[in-house]
């Protein structure tokens, strides 16, 4: 047998395989082989989804099941033992695996991230693997656990219900690093975790191995919201029977180990209603508090009491967005995150959704309303004589017209999307509210007549609305659509397939805003929920500039007046610049959207009703659309402020520092597309510039014009220049009509496409026969691939 012209999976089964069960690994319980780690990041164009590749571990060991402590890059051995140790280092780090190896069949090179000296590497031979025992001792010293009592809490078990469920990668680096941190002591801290990332399945996990193992006895999980408890209790923690209790009604039995409560429920205005305190202050080992950016952020709050009460307990914190101001914070409490998963790491991940902004800027928004003299309001008084402006609308003064184009400019995305995607309005008030599920009834009156419940109203006080909730976030029910809502909706509880979300609110909080854009980022792919997209009518998304948030969107897109936004997903669609993974550098092929059924969205619990504020209504007012220009937000998620041509100038210049370098790579680089990766990585947005440049210019043009003032030349004059010039004439007639057409796709579609050998699969290449005889006609498939390249230096000749 020759080992070299073995594959990478034959030198995982006859080699590698062997010396780990030689090492004493098990099979069944200590190792598993191709583990995909993430998802694949969902790429979107129009109504056309893919999903890149995922992140794949060749091995991945475990001490106990969840508990992983290495990880092994396994190449082939035509290459080195070395060859996999970079990409091992990297996904180790993701994972947070302290012992990494790399291997090609021939022995293991052990990197060790303990250590700090010379032996932080050294190559192993196949029979000399260490033993689980041995790297768990690695484990433990790279964790700090050094005590038996400590080490028997880590190692606890995580909980198996028989269904093959697993956590999730960053899930279980969450639970990890809480109990390991719980065990050596620690006993305020803080998980920071997107929202729709799963923080209630981690609070279960990280409470169910401190129970089992005796470490914590009484648990009290602390929520502010009926909904949170509700969906708790009935989701992963109903694997806890008949050791668990909800407290309601203030009342107290002391018989249960784990308890459910709303901190509204434990305390109150008066000394009577804090029912906590018939609780010893002993009584709770552990507290976990849910969204704890809410109430045990302030230091004067009901929470903080509760907490301060049993202040000798273990208190885990899990927010989605930590607050952090000069009067709140939750690291001051809890201390820094041991860990963070971001909304950026999840979509890139493809856990959660990616989203698309689309903006619209008003005239009365942009330069402000001044009444004339004399304007009355609707109730014939005066209006106050002064400039209002956008934080003025609907909280102070409210104008019919704005509150119509909203809804009309809605409604037309709708139109040109699906008429049945659930949405979200988020408006400034419930008065707001109200105004707007009204308008949005007029603009879809066709739909409303068939189901008055097609827009609904779904506010604190709104009790017909809030009995809505349930249908309006279960996929599988078609009302409500559309709902209006102030603050019931902007946090806390699970909105799977909400795919278009509206702002008209003025949103000045970090935290609020992420609890917003959250609520469209989850995924279900049986209802063709992939994706989602924000209308801002407020400029809300300025926030995505702030350095505190941490997702970047798709685009956004600004709307000039004469534009339709039934319009806005097909232009979209006919792009065809391809996408490239950012795993493997190769172009996604798109595909539609499953069938849509009924999406729903999400609810909360909590729109406080407001007190009666003096507002002012008027109408006969001009508001429309104004022509804004497009913004474009960078590679880390920052709009950029030059121009779109300036700001790619600067990062191709930095990259090719002459027009001499960039010919130089064009010419040598085998295939074109892994350019294009590099500049949309480095945050270079081709798509962007093919609109602001001209779409039938080459990649290479659009670079050498935008980045060295090169006058371009366009597709079809540099196939004509390659015509003109008899460059066939050395081929044979049928290989002649092969190039031919060849170079007319280019003209059409760009150079990518003629690289890939697919294009021999699809018309016009099919007409001259199959892949296997047209490459027969080259002499073969290294003779036509010499041909493409020839066919490339012609095209790009710059003499």
């Amino acid at each position: 047998m020759e080992k070299k012209s073995l594959s990478e999976r034959d030198i995982c089964t006859k080699f590698i395989t062997p010396a780990l069960e030689k090492a004493g690994w098990n099979k069944l319980t200590q190792f598993l082989e191709e583990v995909s780690f993430t998802d694949g990041k969902i790429y979107v164009r129009g109504k056309m989804t893919a999903r890149g590749e995922r992140k794949r571990a060749d091995y991945v060991l475990y001490y106990k099941p969840n508990i992983p402590i290495a990880i092994i890059e396994a190449k082939d051995n035509k290459h080195s033992v070395r060859a996999g140790m970079q990409q091992a280092l990297n996904y180790a780090r993701i994972l947070d695996i302290p012992c990494v190896f790399s291997s090609n069949g021939d022995g293991f090179l052990f990197h060790d991230r303990t250590a700090t000296d010379a032996q932080i590497e050294e190559e192993l031979g196949l029979d000399n693997f260490p033993t689980p025992q041995q790297l768990w001792e690695k484990y433990k010293k790279y964790k700090g656990i050094t005590t038996p009592d400590a080490e028997k809490i880590a190692a606890q078990p995580y909980y198996a219900d028989g269904s093959g469920r697993n956590p999730r990668y960053y899930q279980q680096i969450a639970v990890n690093r809480t109990v390991e941190a719980i065990a050596k002591g620690q006993n305020r801290i803080l998980l920071v975790m997107a929202t729709g990332t799963g923080k209630t399945y981690t609070a279960f996990q990280i409470i169910h191995r401190l129970w089992k193992s005796g470490a914590k006895k009484r648990i009290l999980f602390l929520a502010d919201r009926n909904a949170l408890i509700d969906q708790t209790r009935r989701g992963d923690f109903k694997h806890f029977k008949d050791k668990m209790t909800v407290v309601k009604h203030r009342q107290i039995d002391k018989s249960y180990e784990i308890y459910l409560a709303l901190y509204q429920g434990l305390s109150g205005s008066d000394e009577a209603a804090n029912v906590y305190k018939q609780f010893s202050p002993d009584f709770f080992d552990l507290i976990v508090i849910d969204e704890c950016h809410r109430g045990s952020a302030n230091e004067d709050s009901a929470w903080r009491e509760i907490l301060s009460y049993f202040k000798n307990a273990t208190h885990v914190g899990l927010t989605a967005t930590p607050k952090e101001t000069e009067e709140t914070s939750n690291s001051e409490y809890f201390g820094e995150p041991v860990y963070t998963y971001t909304l950026k790491q999840g979509i890139d991940d493809g856990f959660l959704a990616p989203y698309q902004v689309v903006r619209v800027a008003l005239n009365v928004d942009a330069e402000g309303w001044r009444p004339e003299q004399g304007k009355t309001d609707k109730a014939g008084n005066l209006v106050e004589d002064r400039v209002y402006n956008r934080s003025d609308y609907d909280r102070k003064l409210a104008i019919d017209e704005r509150t119509d184009t909203v809804a009309q400019k809605v409604t037309e995305f709708l139109k040109g999307y699906d008429r049945f995607a659930k949405t979200i309005i988020f408006c400034v008030d419930i008065d707001h509210a109200e105004r707007m599920r009204s308008a949005i009834a007029r603009h879809n009156a066709d739909l409303v007549a068939e189901n008055y419940k097609y827009v609904m109203q779904i506010t604190g006080d709104n009790d017909e609305g809030k009995r809505e909730l349930d249908n309006f976030i279960a996929p599988e029910e078609r009302y409500p659509v559309i709902a209006t809502t102030s603050e019931l909706m902007t946090t806390g509880v699970d909105a799977q397939t909400c795919k278009v979300i509206v702002l008209d609110a003025n949103i000045n909080s970090m935290t609020k805003f992420k609890q917003i854009i959250g609520r469209g980022t989850r995924i279900n792919e049986e209802y063709g929920k992939r994706y989602f997209t924000i209308l801002d009518f407020r400029n809300a998304t300025d926030l995505f500039a702030d350095t505190a948030f941490d997702g970047d969107p798709i685009r956004v897109k600004p709307v000039g007046e004469e534009e339709d936004l039934s319009g806005i997903v097909e232009e979209d669609a006919n792009n065809t610049e391809p996408i490239i993974d950012e795993v493997t550098g190769e172009e996604i092929e798109m595909t539609p959207q499953p069938p849509v059924i009924r999406y729903p969205t999400l609810p909360s619990s909590g729109d406080t009703l407001q007190e009666p504020r003096q507002k002012v209504y008027v109408n006969g007012v001009d508001v429309s659309v104004l022509v804004s220009r497009e913004l474009y937000f960078d590679n880390h998620g920052k709009p950029i402020t030059t121009s779109l041509k300036d700001h790619t100038k600067g990062i191709i210049q930095g990259k090719f520092a002459s027009l001499d370098d960039f010919l130089n790579r064009w010419n040598t680089t085998e295939r074109k597309d892994a350019i294009v990766a590099e500049l949309l990585e480095q945050g270079v947005m081709v798509e962007a510039l093919y609109e602001a440049v001209d779409k039938e210019v080459d990649l290479f043009d659009l670079i050498c014009h935008v980045a060295y003032d090169q006058p371009p030349l366009s597709r079809k004059e540099r196939a004509n220049n390659v015509k003109k010039r008899n460059y066939f004439t050395k081929y044979g007639p049928q290989s002649k009509k092969v190039l031919e057409a060849l170079l007319d796709k280019y003209a059409d579609e760009g150079i990518t496409n003629i690289e890939s050998m697919d294009v021999l699969k699809v018309k016009p290449l099919t007409d001259f026969g199959s892949p296997v005889e047209i490459l027969k006609e080259f002499g073969g498939k290294p003779n036509y691939l010499k041909a493409i390249k020839e066919l490339e230096n012609e095209l790009y000749k710059t003499a």
